[in-house]
C-alpha cells in the first residue's frame, strides 16, 4: 500500500453461517478515484461496502480505510468518510434545511459551518425556493441529489454511494454523475456500487463481483478490449456465465 492508497482489502471475506456473501476480494482504491463496485443483485457488493464503512465485522481477512483498521478503529473510520445508503437516507419530515442541519451536527460541523456549507449546498443545487419545504415532497432525483449533497458535506476522504441511482430518470442520473465528477476533482475519493454496466463507463476503474467473488478488476476500456467487447453489457454476459479472460 503507498501513500496514494486510500482503500486496501485483502481476502476480505464475509460469511452468515454456511453462506459466503463476499469471498476473499482484494484490491486497493486510490484518493481521489472513481471505484466502481459492480455486480447483479445480490452478487455482495452492499455485504462489502458495509463491512468498508464499519457496519459489519468481516469473518476474516483484512482491510484498511482512510488509513484505520476495519476490525478496530470502526469510529474512526465513520468519522473520514460519507454514506449514502441504497435506500433514501434523508428524513423525509424534515425540511431541506433541517436535514442540512442535522446531519452536519452528527457529523460534528460547528453552527457556523452548517450556515456556510448548508446555503453552498443549496445554491449549487437550485433548491432556494424548496429550502423550507419537506422533504418528503421532493422528486426522487431531487431528493438523491440533496442526500449525496449531505453526504459529502463535511469533507470525508471518502464517499462509499450504493446503489444511488436507482430509480431515477436518465436525466437525473447524468446531473448526478456530474456531482460525483467534481467532488472526485476536489479530491474525494468515490466508490460506488451499481448494477448498471453503463455506468461503469464512468468509472476510473471498476472491479465486477459475481457471486460474492470479484472475477474482474481494470479500467472500463481494458476490461472491453480483454474480453473483445463493445460495452461492459457485454463483459458482464461473459463473467456472468463463467467465461475466461481472452487472450
Amino acid at each position: 500500500m503507498n501513500s496514494n492508497t486510500v482503500i486496501s482489502t485483502d481476502k476480505l471475506t464475509k460469511r452468515f453461517g454456511d453462506f459466503i456473501a463476499a469471498n476473499e476480494i482484494t484490491f486497493e482504491v486510490n484518493k481521489g478515484e472513481i471505484f466502481g463496485f459492480l455486480g447483479a443483485n445480490g452478487a455482495g457488493k452492499t455485504t462489502a461496502m458495509r463491512m468498508l464503512c464499519g457496519l459489519s465485522i468481516p469473518s476474516s481477512g483484512s482491510a484498511t480505510v482512510a488509513g484505520f483498521d476495519v476490525y478496530k478503529q470502526t469510529e474512526q473510520i465513520k468519522k473520514n468518510i460519507g454514506y449514502m445508503s441504497q435506500k433514501f437516507s434523508l428524513y423525509e419530515n424534515l425540511t431541506v434545511l433541517e436535514n442540512i442541519k442535522f446531519w452536519g451536527g452528527i457529523y460534528g460541523l460547528s453552527n457556523k459551518q452548517i450556515k456556510e456549507k448548508g446555503d453552498d449546498v443549496v445554491r449549487k443545487l437550485g433548491f432556494e425556493k424548496e429550502a423550507k419545504k419537506l422533504v418528503g415532497s421532493l422528486p426522487l432525483g431531487w431528493k438523491q441529489k440533496l442526500a449525496f449533497s449531505v453526504a459529502i458535506i463535511h469533507d470525508p476522504t471518502i464517499v462509499f454511494l450504493d446503489e444511488p441511482t436507482g430509480g431515477v430518470d436518465p436525466v437525473t442520473r447524468r446531473q448526478f454523475w456530474d456531482m460525483i465528477y467534481e467532488a472526485a476533482h476536489n479530491g474525494v475519493t468515490v466508490f460506488v456500487t451499481t448494477h448498471y454496466m453503463d455506468e461503469a463507463e464512468y468509472c476510473d476503474r471498476i472491479s465486477i463481483m459475481v457471486d460474492g467473488v470479484i472475477k474482474a478488476l481494470d479500467t472500463p476500456e481494458n476490461l472491453k478490449q480483454q474480453f473483445k467487447a463493445a460495452s461492459m453489457d457485454e463483459v458482464f454476459y461473459e463473467l456472468a456465465r463463467g467465461a475466461t479472460r481472452a487472450e
